[in-house]
C-alpha cells in the first residue's frame, strides 16, 4: 500500500519495515524548523510499534517548552506542508495533519501532558510485548473491516481495547527493570 490515506477512511497497511525511516525523515526536515532550539520527538502510534499492522500514516509527537508561541508553530508548520485541525477533541494537544491523501499526523503538546506520557507508555509496553502487540493488531483488524469508511467509530472502538491495554502497561511499568525502551 502507498503512504497516506484519504481522510475518513480506514485502511491497515502491513508493516513494511520502512516506517521508521519515513519518522525519521520527517523529524529531521521538522528540526531544521526549530532553528539552534531542542525540542524532543517522538515516532508514536501503530507505526513506532514494528510488526503492526497501521494506517499508513506517520504519526509524530512534538514536545515544546509551552503553548505561548503556538500562533508561530501554525506559520512554520504550514509553511511546511501541514494543516492546522487546532485541539481536534484532544484539550491540551495542538494537531497537524500533512499530505493529499494524508501522510503524517503532528501532536503538539508541552511538559507534563498526560497525552505524551500514555502515547509513550502505550508504545513503550507494546514494543516490549509481543503477545499483547499481536491482540491489538488483530482488534484493530477486526475494527478495520467493521469501519472502513468511518474512521471516527473505528477510533471510539478502539478507546475501551486501548484502556485496557493502558492498564496493564502501568502494571508492567512498575514492575520493568528499566524504562523506556531502547529506540
Amino acid at each position: 500500500m502507498k503512504n497516506g490515506l484519504k481522510s475518513g477512511t480506514v485502511k491497515l497497511s502491513p508493516d513494511r519495515g520502512d516506517w521508521p525511516q519515513r519518522y525519521h525523515r520527517e523529524r529531521m526536515r521538522l528540526r531544521k524548523l526549530t532553528g539552534n532550539a531542542r525540542y524532543t520527538f517522538e515516532h508514536i502510534g501503530s507505526t513506532a510499534i514494528p510488526g503492526l499492522d497501521a494506517k499508513p500514516i506517520i504519526d509524530m509527537a512534538m514536545l515544546i517548552p509551552s503553548f505561548r508561541r503556538l500562533p508561530l508553530w501554525i506559520k512554520r508548520l504550514e509553511k511546511a506542508g501541514y494543516l492546522y485541525k487546532g485541539e481536534y477533541g484532544l484539550p491540551g494537544r495542538h494537531f497537524f495533519v500533512k499530505g493529499n491523501p494524508v501522510t503524517h499526523h503532528l501532536h503538539l503538546v508541552t511538559p507534563g501532558s498526560e497525552h505524551w506520557t500514555r502515547w509513550l507508555l502505550f508504545r513503550d509496553y507494546l514494543r516490549a510485548n509481543p503477545l499483547e502487540a499481536k491482540r491489538y493488531d488483530e482488534a484493530k483488524l477486526k475494527l478495520a473491516r467493521k469501519y472502513p469508511t468511518k474512521r471516527e467509530a473505528y477510533t471510539k472502538a478502539k478507546t475501551p481495547v486501548i484502556n485496557r491495554l493502558l492498564i496493564r502497561a502501568g502494571i508492567w511499568l512498575k514492575t520493568a527493570d528499566h524504562y523506556p525502551s531502547p529506540r
